[in-house]
C-alpha cells in the first residue's frame, strides 16, 4: 500500500509539472494571438491614410481638377461607343492608306516592264552603275573604286537621320556574284529608268520609305541611295531573292516534298552540300506554303517521325524544327528512289484530298547523286498526263553518269534539273525552282499584290529600338511577246510600310484607356498589337526567333477556342466578347476586366482589324464645347504637352511639316499659318476643351511651390495629369537636378507616358481604383532586385458619379520614397491610451509591419532592401493564409512569348556547316584529305576526321522560344481587415491585414517570435511550361484555321516546259572560281 501510495505521489508530480507546462505553453501560445490588436492597427491604418492621401489630393490638386470638370458637366455630351462602326471606319482609313502604297507599287511594274521591253542585250555592255557597298571608297591613290563613284548622301529625319540620296537609287550585288556580269550590267542599266518613277512616288506620298526592285537576276536597286557596310567577315550575304516579299509576289503557294538521299555514297562532302541545299529549299519557302522532308535508302526515314505520311506549315518555328533533325542524317546503305517517289506522289495526293495546305502547287524536290533509272512508270501512275506534280531534280557532285535521267525525270515533268558541285553553288542553284514556278504567273500577266507579314527593319531602328514594318510587293513580268511561252520574271518591285503608320490611322482617344486595336494576317499572325514583343533583352536588345510568327491565340490566350481569331481569319465582321487579364507594370500587375472585341477585314490586303474595348467607362465618350481663342490660350503654357506618337495634324504629307511637334502643328493649323496641314478636328476640339478645363490647376501648382511655408512637404517633387486627349502638364516642385526619377514621364519611360499602344500607367491602375481614392506604387527596374526611391500617387477625375461615366483625366505626384515612408512610421507610432504610452509598436521587435499594395509589393518593411519585394518572398505562410482566407487571390497568366534558358548542344556538325565559312574551311579540309588519299593510297580519314557529320559535342547556354505559366496576385475589394492564425511546426503566427483608407494599400503586421520556415516562400518566377514528346507531336501536327491567298496560278497550258534546267547560270566572281575549280580535280 505504501508503495502504491508513493507511485501515486510521483505520477501526481509529473502530472503537476506536464499540467504547469501545458498551461504556460497555452498562455504563450494565446497571449502571441492577442498580441496584435485589431484596434491598434486600425487606428495606424487611419491615421496614415487620412495623412498620404491629405498630402497626395494637396499637391496633385485632384479635387480643383474634379470641381473644374464637374462645373462643364452640363455642357458636355456623353456618347457609347459604336465599336461596329468603329472599327469599319478605322478599316476604310487602313484601306486608303495601304491603297496608296500599292498604287505606288503599281507605278514601278509598269516602268520597269515598259524599260526592259525597249531594252535590247548587249554581252558587250560597259556601264558604270552605283554599287551600294563600293560608292563614295577610293584606293590608297585617292581616286575613286571602279563602280564607286561619288555618290552625295545627307542625313535626312524622315529616314532616322540615316544618310541617303533622296534623287538617286543604288545597287547592291550579293557578294557571290560579280558585280560586271553581263546580266547584271543590262538588268542595272535598263532599271535606271526607275529613279524617276521613285522620286515620283516619293513627292505624292512623303510618308514612303524604302522603295526598290529585286532583279531575278540578284541585284538589288533600292531608293534612296544609301551606303551598305559588310559585315566583319567582309561580306554581305543579303540576296533580294530569298526574301518572303520576292518569293510570295514571284510565286504561288505551295505543298512541297523534299527527298534526300542518304545512301553509302552520299557520304563526306556530298551529304553536307545535301543539307545545305535542303536548307537553302526552306529558306525560300512562306508561311502560306506546306512542306516535308523525307530521307531514303534501302528505307524510308522521315526527318521528323512525328509527322509521318503529312504536310506541315512552313513557318519559321518548323522550319527551324526540320534544320535542327537534319543533323541527325549520316549516309549507308543502297538508294530506292523508287519507295521514296511512292510516298511522296501519296502524301501529296492524299494531303490535298484533306482541303489543308496551299491547294495550289505542288512539287518533289529530289536532292541525290544519282538515279539508275528513269521511273516513268510512277510518273504514268501519279502524274501523267496533267503532271500537276512538279518534280526538281539536284544533282549533288561533278560526276555526269546519272545527270540524264535526272534531267529527264524534270522535264517530263515540268521541273527543272541542276547540279550543286559545291557549297558556293547550292544558293543560285536552288533559286531556278522558283522561276519555274513564276511561268503561269507571268504567263497570266496577274500582277497580284501581295503583303508581309510584320518583320523587323534594322536599319531605321528609332529610340524605342528596332522598326517593324510590313512590305507591299508585286512581280515584274517580261512583256515581250516572242518570250511569253516562257514566262520570263524580270524580278520583284516593293515598298516597306511602318506598323507605326497603322497606329496614326487609329484615334486612341477613341478607344479608351484601356482599349486597343490590333490586325492578324491570312494565317493569324499578329501584323500590330500592343501585346506583341518581337524583341528581348540579353545585353543588348535582340529579336526573337519567332517574332514574326506570334499567332494572335498567344496574346489573346483567354480565348481557348479561337472564336475570335477564327472569324478575324475568316474576314468575318462582327463581335466578341471575354472576360481578359491584361499585364501591366512590366507583367507584374494584373488587370481583370471584360472587353467586348468589333472586327472586320481590311479590303485590298490579306489583313483583318480588331478594336478592343473595355467594359465600364472605356465605352463612354464625351464631347466638350469651347472657342477656339479660349483653347490656344491655354495650350500656350510651357508646361502643357501633346502624345508624341499620337495623330492630331499629320506632318508627314509635306517635308516641311515634319520638324513639327503635335502641339505646334495644332498652333499653326488653328491660325490658318498651315493650310496644307491635314488635322482629326474632332481630337482637336477636345484637347482645346481639356486645356481650357485643366488650366487653373497651372496656377494651383505655382501657388503651392511659391508659399515655402505651406511646402512643409519637402519629398514631393512632381505633380502630373494627364487627360483622355493625350494633353498633359507637369509641374516641378524641385529643380530638374534635383529629382529623384530622373526618368520619370521622359521618352525613356515608356510605361508612363502616352504613346501608340496605350495610356500611362498610372492613368491605366487609377482609372480601376474606386473613384476618389489614390493607387500607390513603386516602380519596377529591370534588374531582379528593385532599388527604386520613389512611390508614385495617381487618382481618376470622373465625369459622372456612376459606372457610365467616362474617365476625363488622371492626376497625381511622385515624392521621395524615403518621405512616404517616415509618414508611415510616425502613424505606426500613434495609440489611443490616454496616458500615451503604447501598449504595441511597430518598433517593438515582437512584430513585423509591412505596407503592401493590392498586389501584393512591399512599399514599406524595416528592412529597407526588402522594398519593391513580393510579399510572399518575405512572408509566404502570412501570404498563403492570405490566399487561404480570400483575402488574396492567385490569377494564372501564360506567356507564350518567353525566352527560357536551356542547355543546347552545340556541335560542329552538318548543322554548323551551313555557314558558308565554316563550310568552305571544311571542303578545304575534305580537298586535302582526298589529295593525300590519291598521292599515297593511303586511309588518313580516322586522322583527320573526314566525315563531316562525326559531332564535336558541347554544352552551350542559351535562350530559346518557350511556354511559361506565372502567377499574379489582387487582393479582395470586398475584405478590409482581416486577422488570423497559422499553425507552425512547435507555435501558432499570428497576423493582421488592414487596408488604408482611400488608397490600394494594406498595413499587414505580422507576430515575428513565430517562425514557420516549413512553410515555403511564395514567388512569381516563371515556370516552363514542357511538352511531352506525345503533345509536342500533337502540337507539330495541330493546324489552326488558315486562309488562302485568294489567287493561285499553279499551272498554264501555255507554258514552255522544255527550259529545264543543265544550263550553268549566272558567273561568279574571278576570285571564288578558285573553290570550284580546286573539287573539279580532287573529287574524281
Amino acid at each position: 500500500m505504501p508503495e502504491k501510495l508513493n507511485l501515486l505521489r510521483v505520477f501526481g508530480g509529473f502530472f503537476l509539472i506536464f499540467w504547469t507546462a501545458f498551461h504556460t505553453a497555452l498562455v504563450d501560445v494565446v497571449g502571441s494571438e492577442q498580441q496584435i490588436p485589431l484596434s491598434v492597427v486600425k487606428l495606424w491604418a487611419s491615421a496614415f491614410g487620412g495623412e498620404i492621401k491629405s498630402i497626395a489630393a494637396k499637391y496633385s490638386g485632384s479635387q480643383l481638377l474634379q470641381k473644374k470638370y464637374k462645373e462643364y458637366e452640363k455642357d458636355v455630351a456623353i456618347e457609347e461607343i459604336d465599336g461596329l462602326q468603329l472599327v469599319k471606319k478605322l478599316a476604310k482609313n487602313m484601306e486608303e492608306m495601304f491603297h496608296k502604297k500599292s498604287e505606288a507599287v503599281r507605278r514601278l511594274v509598269e516602268a520597269a516592264e515598259d524599260a526592259y521591253l525597249k531594252h535590247e542585250f548587249d554581252a558587250d555592255l560597259q556601264y558604270e552603275y552605283f554599287n551600294a557597298v563600293l560608292i563614295n571608297e577610293r584606293d590608297e591613290e585617292g581616286n575613286y573604286l571602279e563602280l564607286g563613284k561619288e555618290f552625295i548622301l545627307v542625313p535626312n529625319d524622315h529616314f532616322n537621320n540615316l544618310p541617303v540620296n533622296i534623287s538617286l537609287s543604288d545597287v547592291q550585288v550579293p557578294t557571290n556574284m560579280y558585280n560586271k556580269d553581263p546580266a547584271i550590267v543590262n538588268g542595272v542599266y535598263w532599271s535606271e529608268s526607275l529613279n524617276k518613277v521613285f522620286v515620283d512616288n516619293f513627292d505624292r506620298d512623303p510618308s514612303l520609305i524604302w522603295q526598290y526592285f529585286g532583279s531575278a537576276k540578284g541585284f538589288f536597286r533600292q531608293y534612296p541611295g544609301i551606303k551598305w557596310e559588310p559585315d566583319e567577315n567582309g561580306v554581305i550575304a543579303f540576296d533580294c531573292r530569298n526574301r518572303k516579299w520576292y518569293i510570295q509576289a514571284a510565286t504561288s503557294p505551295k505543298d512541297v516534298v523534299i527527298l534526300v538521299d542518304v545512301s553509302g555514297s552520299m557520304k563526306g562532302l556530298r551529304l553536307t552540300i545535301a543539307k545545305q541545299t535542303v536548307s537553302s529549299i526552306l529558306d525560300t519557302l512562306g508561311d502560306d506554303d506546306f512542306f516535308n522532308i523525307i530521307a531514303y535508302n534501302e528505307e524510308l526515314h522521315y526527318v521528323e517521325p512525328c509527322l509521318n505520311g503529312t504536310l506541315v506549315q512552313a513557318d519559321r518555328a518548323n522550319k527551324e524544327h526540320f534544320r535542327e533533325h537534319l543533323d541527325k542524317l549520316f549516309a549507308k546503305g543502297i538508294g530506292m528512289l523508287d519507295i521514296a517517289l511512292n510516298e511522296a506522289f501519296n502524301m501529296l495526293n492524299e494531303f490535298n484530298h484533306t482541303g489543308q495546305g496551299s491547294i495550289c502547287s505542288q512539287a518533289i524536290m529530289l536532292i541525290t547523286d544519282g538515279a539508275v533509272d528513269t521511273y516513268d512508270t510512277i510518273f504514268a501512275k501519279y502524274n501523267w498526263p496533267d503532271r500537276k506534280v512538279r518534280i526538281f531534280t539536284y544533282l549533288i557532285g561533278r560526276e555526269a553518269a546519272f545527270a540524264d535521267n535526272l534531267k529527264w525525270m524534270a522535264c517530263a515533268n515540268k521541273g527543272f534539273f541542276t547540279q550543286i558541285s559545291t557549297l558556293a553553288d547550292v544558293q543560285e542553284n536552288v533559286m531556278e525552282y522558283l522561276h519555274v514556278l513564276s511561268r503561269p504567273k507571268v504567263i497570266d500577266q496577274e500582277h497580284d499584290v501581295v503583303w508581309t507579314e510584320a518583320y523587323i527593319d534594322s536599319t531605321l531602328a528609332d529610340d524605342q529600338g528596332l522598326v517593324l514594318m510590313t512590305t507591299v510587293a508585286m512581280p515584274v513580268f517580261s512583256k515581250q511577246n516572242e518570250t511569253r511561252s516562257k514566262g520570263i520574271l524580270l524580278g520583284v518591285v516593293g515598298t516597306d510600310v511602318p506598323v507605326k503608320e497603322l497606329l496614326k490611322t487609329i484615334p486612341k482617344y477613341k478607344l479608351g484607356i484601356h482599349g486597343y486595336a490590333f490586325a492578324i494576317t491570312n494565317n493569324g499572325y499578329i501584323l500590330t498589337h500592343p501585346e506583341l514583343r518581337p524583341l528581348y533583352e540579353e545585353g543588348k536588345k535582340r529579336r526573337k526567333p519567332n517574332y514574326s510568327s506570334v499567332d494572335l491565340s498567344e496574346v489573346e490566350w483567354e480565348d481557348r477556342d479561337d472564336v475570335l481569331r477564327n472569324a478575324m481569319v475568316n474576314r468575318k465582321t462582327g463581335k466578341f466578347s471575354m472576360e481578359v487579364k491584361k499585364t501591366v507594370d512590366k507583367g507584374k500587375r494584373v488587370l481583370v476586366m471584360t472587353n467586348d472585341y468589333y472586327y472586320t477585314d481590311i479590303k485590298g490586303t490579306p489583313f483583318s482589324l480588331g478594336v478592343a474595348l473595355s467594359r465600364g467607362h472605356g465605352k463612354y465618350f464625351f464631347r466638350g464645347n469651347v472657342t477656339v481663342e479660349e483653347g490656344l490660350h491655354d495650350l500656350e503654357h510651357p508646361d502643357v504637352s501633346l502624345a508624341d506618337e499620337w495623330s492630331y495634324c499629320n506632318t508627314d504629307l509635306h517635308p516641311e511639316h515634319r520638324q513639327m511637334t503635335q502641339l505646334e502643328a495644332i498652333k499653326r493649323y488653328l491660325t490658318g499659318k498651315e493650310p496644307l496641314l491635314q488635322c482629326d478636328k474632332e481630337l482637336i476640339q477636345e484637347v482645346l476643351f481639356d486645356a481650357v478645363v485643366s488650366a487653373p490647376i497651372e496656377a494651383y501648382w505655382t501657388s503651392l511651390a511659391l508659399n515655402k511655408s505651406e511646402n512643409s512637404d519637402k519629398g514631393v517633387e512632381v505633380a502630373f495629369l494627364g487627360t483622355r486627349t493625350g494633353l498633359s502638364r507637369i509641374n516641378l516642385f524641385v529643380g530638374p537636378e534635383q529629382l529623384t526619377n530622373q526618368d520619370f514621364l521622359t521618352a525613356e519611360d515608356k510605361e508612363n507616358i502616352f504613346n501608340a499602344d496605350h495610356f500611362p500607367l498610372w492613368y491605366r491602375r487609377a482609372a480601376e481604383q474606386i473613384p476618389g481614392s489614390f493607387v500607390y506604387s513603386i516602380p519596377f527596374s529591370t534588374e531582379t532586385a528593385n532599388k527604386s526611391n520613389v512611390v508614385t500617387a495617381s487618382t481618376a477625375i470622373q465625369l459622372l458619379d456612376d459606372r457610365k461615366s467616362p474617365v476625363v483625366a488622371a492626376v497625381g505626384i511622385q515624392m521621395k520614397l524615403e518621405f512616404f515612408q517616415r509618414k508611415f512610421w510616425t502613424a505606426s507610432r500613434q495609440c489611443a491610451s490616454l496616458d500615451g504610452r503604447c501598449a504595441i509598436s511597430c518598433d517593438d521587435e515582437t512584430i513585423n509591419c509591412y505596407l503592401i499594395d493590392n498586389n501584393g509589393f512591399i512599399l514599406v518593411s524595416e528592412d529597407y532592401q526588402q522594398t519593391g519585394y513580393f510579399f510572399g518572398e518575405v512572408e509566404g505562410a502570412v501570404m498563403n493564409k492570405l490566399l487561404t482566407m480570400g483575402s488574396f487571390k492567385r490569377i494564372t497568366l501564360y506567356d507564350y512569348q518567353a525566352m527560357c534558358r536551356t542547355n543546347k548542344e552545340s556541335s560542329d556538325s552538318a548543322h554548323s556547316l551551313l555557314d558558308p565559312y565554316n563550310a568552305f574551311f571544311a571542303a578545304v579540309k575534305w580537298i586535302m584529305t582526298e589529295l593525300v588519299l590519291f598521292l599515297v593510297e593511303f586511309n588518313l580519314c580516322s586522322w583527320w576526321h573526314s566525315d563531316l557529320t562525326a559531332k564535336a559535342q558541347r554544352l552551350k547556354q542559351t535562350l530559346e522560344p518557350c511556354d511559361t505559366e506565372y502567377p499574379a496576385f489582387v487582393s479582395e475589394r470586398t475584405i478590409k481587415e482581416t486577422t488570423g492564425n497559422i499553425a507552425c511546426d512547435d507555435c501558432f503566427k499570428s497576423f493582421v491585414i488592414q487596408q488604408i483608407p482611400s488608397s490600394n494599400l494594406f498595413m499587414v503586421v505580422v507576430d515575428n517570435e513565430c517562425f514557420c520556415d516549413s512553410i515555403p516562400p511564395i514567388t512569381m518566377a516563371p515556370i516552363e511550361i514542357r511538352y511531352n514528346e506525345s503533345l509536342k507531336c500533337e502540337r507539330l501536327k495541330s493546324q489552326k484555321i488558315r486562309r488562302r491567298p485568294e489567287s493561285c496560278h499553279g499551272f498554264h497550258p501555255e507554258e514552255n516546259a522544255r527550259e529545264c534546267g543543265g544550263v550553268s547560270g549566272l558567273s561568279a566572281k574571278p576570285s571564288l572560281v578558285l573553290l570550284p575549280l580546286l573539287l573539279t580535280i580532287f573529287s574524281r
